[in-house]
């Protein structure tokens, strides 16, 4: 499951002084579930499990409470920081948007050049380090999903994760 994968790379990073990619006003590594529920109210499903030894919490928005604009949004909570574990701050939140919502300019004009440029099958995968990895479309114009995360290191071989 490479969502799994995801938070567990997550989950184990330390959370640094440089602030996360946002959207809608929420950071991972910073924003809580108070302020998830605050801006979207009540999720479509919710679940729990351990990854990593910690447990962890799931929250999924699709359909009718999904936010304007997005198919589904799963934000999934649960960070280890310096300060230790935090199990209500966000870890990672996956936003799978319409079409024509995000295209390739309004990605570039809202969080600028990415740092690195990568393939998965036939699509772009744009990586920023501050925590914002954003898949495409075969044409390389729409963007299909927004995954955000507390800042990354770029790994060795300049390869975004896989999502």
């Amino acid at each position: 499951m490479r969502h799994g994968v995801i938070a567990a790379i997550v989950l184990l990073a330390s959370a640094t002084v440089a602030h996360a990619a946002e959207w809608d006003t929420l950071r991972p590594g910073e924003s809580t579930q108070a302020t998830v529920r605050e801006r979207f109210g009540g999720a479509t499903k919710v679940t729990s499990q351990k990854v990593e030894g910690y447990d962890t919490s799931q929250w999924i928005y699709e359909g009718a409470q999904a936010p304007k604009g997005m198919t589904r949004v799963t934000v999934d909570f649960g960070v280890l920081t310096p300060q230790g574990y935090r199990a209500d701050v966000i870890r990672v939140m996956r936003l799978d948007v319409l079409p024509e919502i995000f295209n390739r300019s309004t990605i570039l004009a809202g969080w600028g050049a990415p740092e690195k440029l990568g393939r998965e099958k036939d699509a772009d995968v744009f990586f920023y380090e501050s925590g914002l990895l954003v898949y495409f479309d075969k044409d390389g114009w729409l963007a299909q999903t927004l995954i955000f995360m507390p800042p990354q290191r770029p790994e060795a071989g300049g390869a975004p994760p896989p999502r």
